[in-house]
């Protein structure tokens, strides 16, 4: 993880990752049970920009990845990417936590 430059962005990143932990737990699970490919899709493009934005590229990346397997309905790879997100927020909360930001 890179710290943002950007003071005020850096300010915003204790939220910001809590914020999509939430959504993780809430949405996500209900996106793949419902294969809601629409709101799974738009979800994964959300985690793409924002978190490049934050300067957490690994799950940005994995939004790219998301919004692949949303495009095509490949809800057993879609579902794989919940715990991987789910730990790369956390690793970023302790991260934040660690360091005071």
């Amino acid at each position: 993880m890179k710290i943002p430059e950007d003071e005020f962005v850096r300010e915003l990143l204790p939220e910001f990752i809590d914020t999509w932990l939430e959504d993780l737990n809430i949405k996500f699970p209900e996106y793949i049970k419902n294969k809601s490919s629409e709101e799974l899709y738009r979800l994964a493009h959300t985690l793409k920009g924002s978190c490049y934005q934050f300067g957490l590229d690994e799950p940005a990346l994995m939004g790219i990845q998301l919004m692949e397997y949303a495009k095509t309905e490949q809800w057993d790879k879609a579902d794989a990417m919940y715990v991987k997100l789910l730990q790369e927020f956390t690793e970023a909360k302790e991260f934040v936590e660690k360091n005071g930001i």
